[in-house]
């Protein structure tokens, strides 16, 4: 019987031998030869040594003796699974074997091994409390409590997770006051259940979980939320939000003014606690309260149109356009950015930024790159300090946890004309690679090598092919096959809101259909807009019910499970509707998807969701809200084009549509897939870095 389990003890060391991809009795686990060899010793020595001390224990009888060997293969076979899934390192085998050879002793005494789980990562323990020789050790109760906590400490992120496995977790108040300090927002949530966990977050006694539970008893809670550091220090009251909150005037000064501080704490790096929550609620009632409003005027005159934001000072305006990147329109966004000089004393641009501590300044220099307002605002300082701006909008794009600002870089660069402009960006992006390869630094290096050949590609001299380059598919050409699915239809889902503008956008993708080659078919939920000659061209589109019941996503549900039961796979998507809807048709893609139309809502966060799902579609996006006076022409000449059995030829395309709509200006602000510099830098850098 023990031979059996000897046998598997041997067959998991070649299989952990092998991790490396070589059988040659040498685990290269590290970049270190020397813990390498330190690590095969281990591998092989040290366990044929246990074997031989388990045999050899006169003290054990047959039955412990297999206990034990069978364990430990179960061990290495944790050890195995656990490094594959990139759980633990390489270079923990020798610990795990002398944690391992430390239970057992511990085990055959009758004592607890809490001891050994405390001295060790929380790998190793986890996988000790998983093998059968330990599983009724007398302090496997306690020692798990022990893990609970190593992995809590470990992995923040994932508190709740575990107390909601474990609620009852001796360690639960301690972990919970972990969270507190780390996952506001979690706490905040969890303090509103009626759970194990929300009784345990309201009864405790710590002043910032008892200033977080109180906040979530509060009838409008998420109002004072945002304040939650200011209010846990004492720096405001519940009495003076109160004073503010039902205001918007009032509300929305003090969230930009906590804004503005926060920022400056940031540069001191002394981080705020809650600070998503603020810009979060800064951007929601940016839009709310101001641009839905300027925008919904744009046919009136000034004096009506921009009486909204006529108090506001120009740190108010300026986070009405950083916050509403993907909301405001063209006309609002000159008028607002009008407005914030002629407000200033001194109208200088570095003054501004000085006031709001350069807070998104590089989201507001790529929306001036994007609205042609760039020379201005940067004529409006000092030409060295001009200079020393611009150098900092494309440097230190390596240091955030995010791929945002490198791509507000590679969309202002699409954006910029001033070749005196271009090439200080590309000099800089160049200096920092340079930079990134002297300091190794993988993430670094990548996403500068990616912008510089990107940025060099669009010389057509350069002869730069980024497809060939990095390995993804063309960027200018999709080809017609690749659209169809195994029947040789190319399905089309288009998504329709049940407000005002979606039922007029509705009404005017119907007309343009009810002509020769389309034929429509009503069905209860939505319609079928298919070719009659050509490739079977199929468009279902969800009819824009009452989205005030909710009808609009019940359609749109309908319809997805129609097309999931009957094997239709959208391969081509298009989103008609504002950009608080998007994340709604961005969660209904399919991986197989390859043209997505975002609209408007071709922001960072929205691409990066589309690109996560379909890590090579092609969108198309513009800068400003849409309007049906283009929507309509150009989902014609796409539909129109893959009926004809062509490749959707993006330049081709958008030099026909531009004759076509010449006379259209807001035409101008569609970018077509392959100058979406955006989404192709992060289709490139999830390549080279993920594969």
């Amino acid at each position: 019987m023990r031979k059996i389990f000897h046998e598997s003890v041997d067959k998991s060391q070649k299989a952990i031998d092998k991790l490396d991809k070589k059988d040659d009795h040498f685990f290269n686990a590290t970049n270190d030869s020397e813990v390498n060899q330190q690590i095969t010793y281990a591998l092989y020595n040290k366990i044929d040594q246990l074997q031989d001390n388990i045999e050899a224990d006169n003290s054990l009888d047959a039955n412990q003796k297999v206990k034990f060997i069978r364990s430990l293969n179960e061990a290495l076979a944790l050890f195995e699974s656990s490094y594959r899934n990139r759980e633990l390192k390489g270079d923990q085998l020798p610990d795990l074997l002398n944690a391992y050879e430390e239970a057992m002793a511990l085990e055959k005494k009758k004592q607890s091994i809490k001891p050994v789980l405390v001295d060790n990562e929380f790998e190793i323990g986890d996988i000790l409390v998983k093998c059968i020789a330990f599983q009724k050790n007398v302090g496997i109760t306690e020692g798990k409590e022990v893990l609970l906590l190593k992995n809590s400490q470990k992995h923040p992120d994932r508190i709740f997770q575990i107390l909601k496995a474990n609620p009852n977790a001796l360690f639960a108040d301690s972990l919970l006051k972990v969270a507190a300090h780390t996952h506001q927002e979690d706490v905040y949530t969890y303090a509103q259940s009626n759970t194990v966990i929300g009784k345990k977050i309201q009864n405790n006694s710590d002043p910032l979980i008892k200033t977080i539970a109180g906040l979530a008893n509060l009838k409008e809670g998420r109002l004072y939320f945002p304040f939650l550091d200011n209010l846990y220090r004492g720096k405001v009251s519940i009495e003076e939000i109160d004073k503010n909150k039902n205001d918007e005037f009032k509300y929305y000064k003090l969230l930009v003014n906590t804004q503005i501080e926060y920022t400056e704490r940031l540069r001191q790096r002394d981080t705020p606690m809650a600070m998503e929550a603020l810009t979060e609620m800064l951007r929601r009632k940016a839009i709310e309260s101001f641009i839905n409003v300027i925008n919904g005027l744009h046919d009136e005159p000034d004096n009506i149109r921009m009486k909204k934001v006529e108090t506001l000072t120009p740190q108010e305006l300026y986070y009405l356009c950083v916050m509403a990147e993907t909301e405001i329109y063209t006309s609002s966004y000159l008028k607002v950015y009008e407005r914030i000089f002629q407000r200033m004393k001194n109208p200088n641009s570095d003054s501004l930024l000085i006031s709001v501590n350069f807070d998104h300044f590089k989201k507001f220099i790529k929306m001036a790159a994007n609205y042609n307002t760039l020379d201005n605002f940067l004529k409006r300082m000092e030409k060295g300090n001009a200079e020393i701006l611009m150098r900092s909008f494309a440097g230190g794009l390596e240091k955030t946890g995010s791929l945002e600002d490198a791509v507000d870089v590679a969309d202002s660069y699409a954006s910029i004309s001033d070749p005196t402009l271009r090439k200080l960006i590309l000099d800089e992006v160049q200096s920092n690679l340079n930079q990134q390869n002297r300091n190794e630094n993988k993430r670094g290096l990548a996403i500068y090598d990616l912008l510089n050949n990107i940025f060099l590609s669009l010389d057509s001299t350069s002869k730069i092919d980024i497809s060939q380059k990095f390995g993804i598919p063309p960027i200018y050409i999709v080809n017609n096959n690749s659209l169809k699915d195994s029947k040789g239809r190319i399905v089309i889902q288009q998504f329709f809101f049940g407000d005002k503008d979606g039922l007029y956008s509705y009404s005017q993708f119907k007309s343009l259909y009810n002509t020769p080659g389309w034929k429509i078919v009503n069905k209860t939920d939505w319609i079928e807009v298919s070719s009659t000659k050509g490739i079977p061209v199929i468009i279902y589109a969800n009819k824009p019910l009452d989205e005030k019941e909710g009808l609009d996503d019940k359609a749109q549900e309908n319809l997805g499970d129609y097309l999931s039961d009957n094997n239709l796979t959208p391969t081509v998507v298009i989103h008609r509707g504002h950009s608080y809807h998007v994340t709604s048709t961005i969660k209904q893609l399919v991986r197989t998807t390859k043209v997505v139309f975002l609209g408007s809502c071709g922001g960072y966060q929205n691409i990066n969701r589309v690109l996560e799902i379909s890590p090579y579609a092609h969108i198309i996006a513009s800068k400003q809200t849409g309007t049906g006076a283009v929507n309509g022409p150009m989902i014609m000449s796409i539909t129109e084009t893959l009926r004809q059995g062509k490749d959707l030829n993006w330049p081709e395309m958008w030099k026909d549509l531009g004759k076509k709509l010449k006379d259209n200006n807001m035409f101008e602000d569609y970018v077509p897939p392959y100058k979406n510099l955006g989404a192709l830098f992060i289709m490139a850098y999830n390549k080279v870095m993920l594969g």
